[in-house]
């Protein structure tokens, strides 16, 4: 064990990857200290996917409560929801996770720093309140936040993270944007009660997800009530009243609304870590250059999660860290993070979800490519005549049909791609799906592949 260093490790962040850092390296009986100054899961837990996903639960109870009407049940066509009530459940899971991890850091002998951290060598932090530690490694996990353009009025607009201050419905909400935030928040928003007009900068949504996927999205949200404008080029926010109005290029007839949000990407939070002094390279996007071993230009300095700048999401970002613990302390020098073939996730309204290469993809890097696809209404639409559909694609290269990409849009989306991203990684055929796959009859008419 090294000696001469207060810690073998100190982790800068107590987001999903750092607290996945400093528990791993624990496991491996070293000493570690974790820098947050505030509330512990990062983005994830506290402004992202959690109560991300709670409201998503609200929203999809009131869209079964509506298909329930639909269909001849006693109940409101359109529920209420007691929005302050539904904060208090979210809050006290949250509050609950809050006490594991502190709980876990306690039984691992990880030692929190309620303090900012910045570099003042490869080995040395200073807290914010000037104590310095020293480390063998130094792990930043500090994450992003989300950023306003530059336009002028900016500040009359909100960011994700503000979302979560909601305690109502806003009648008229704009989103600017048109990838994961902008597309998740529009579809809670427009189930919860709001009239929602997502304006996006480009030609399409999710434009990283397959095409014919996000086209369907797109007309599903058109269904649900969401007013969409593509190719939209915000140039001011200005304040009448209690409105906000939107002056941009082909936007809606009556750009007024009562909140508009802004979900147009993210920035990483490097600043004030000291790492330009160190040498260490720092994106557009305030992203850290790290290897593909999440290592920066400083041999002692890795970097995981938002700020590494790979792939933006939790799951990665807990694979990446304990990786990096394994190859540093665990005597693994093997454990490399895999960035293909990551499966993602959208909670959209219904689910999207993807893993592998999209069609276009396929094509540019194998030319040899079979597409099969379903487009179809799911039952529980048809029964309430309902307009949401369904979409499931499978994209294969080569003679032997080899499974490169799956693309899924529909009901508990999430769930299935965990299946079919194992698929994917393991390199199985068509021929091998068509054979170990077990569908109900029930369902046959929503998995049968057109094309």
């Amino acid at each position: 064990m090294t000696t001469h260093f207060d810690y073998d490790l100190i982790v800068l962040g107590g987001g999903s990857g750092g607290l996945a850092a400093a528990f791993r390296a624990a496991q491996h009986g070293k000493r570690v200290a974790m820098l947050e100054p505030g509330e512990l899961g990062g983005t994830c837990v506290n402004v992202g996917c959690v109560p991300k996903k709670a409201m998503w639960l609200a929203a999809d109870l009131s869209s079964r409560v509506t298909l329930a009407a639909a269909m001849g049940f006693d109940v409101p066509t359109r529920p209420t929801l007691d929005w302050k009530e539904l904060v208090v459940h979210r809050q006290g899971y949250i509050a609950n996770i809050h006490a594991s991890y502190l709980k876990r850091l306690d039984d691992t002998g990880v030692v929190r720093v309620p303090r900012k951290g910045r570099l003042v060598d490869a080995h040395t932090v200073e807290c914010s309140d000037g104590i310095r530690i020293s480390g063998e490694h130094i792990l930043l996990a500090t994450g992003a936040h989300p950023q306003r353009p530059d336009i002028p009025g900016a500040e009359l607009g909100s960011v994700s993270d503000d979302f979560f201050n909601l305690c109502s419905a806003p009648e008229r909400v704009a989103i600017v944007g048109g990838g994961y935030i902008a597309v998740e928040l529009a579809g809670l928003l427009q189930a919860l009660g709001s009239r929602v007009t997502l304006l996006v900068r480009g030609e399409r949504l999710l434009e990283r997800f397959d095409a014919e996927l996000t086209a369907q999205l797109a007309e599903n949200l058109r269904h649900h009530g969401v007013q969409l404008h593509f190719n939209y080029r915000l140039r001011e926010l200005r304040r009448d009243g209690d409105d906000v109005i939107a002056y941009g290029h082909d936007g809606p007839a009556e750009p007024r609304f009562d909140q508009l949000f802004f979900a147009t990407g993210r920035r990483g939070n490097s600043a004030g870590l000291g790492l330009e002094a160190l040498g260490i390279a720092i994106g557009d996007k305030g992203e850290v250059d790290v290897d593909d071993w999440q290592t920066t230009a400083v041999p002692s300095v890795h970097a995981v999660g938002d700020i590494a700048g790979k792939v933006g999401l939790t799951p990665v970002a807990i694979a990446a860290a304990r990786k990096l613990m394994d190859r540093l302390f665990g005597g693994k020098p093997q454990a490399k993070m895999d960035y293909e073939n990551v499966a993602s996730v959208v909670f959209s309204h219904p689910a999207l979800g993807a893993v592998g290469l999209t069609e276009q993809e396929a094509r540019e890097r194998h030319g040899d490519v079979r597409v099969y696809c379903t487009n179809f209404r799911p039952m529980v639409q048809a029964l309430a005549d309902g307009s949401q559909r369904s979409l499931f694609k499978l994209v294969c290269v080569g003679e032997d049909e080899r499974v490169v990409g799956v693309h899924l849009l529909g009901e508990a989306a999430d769930e299935i791609l965990q299946g079919f991203a194992v698929a994917v990684k393991m390199g199985v055929t068509k021929a091998q799906l068509d054979d170990t796959v077990a569908i109900h009859p029930t369902s046959s008419e929503e998995i049968v592949l057109m094309r």
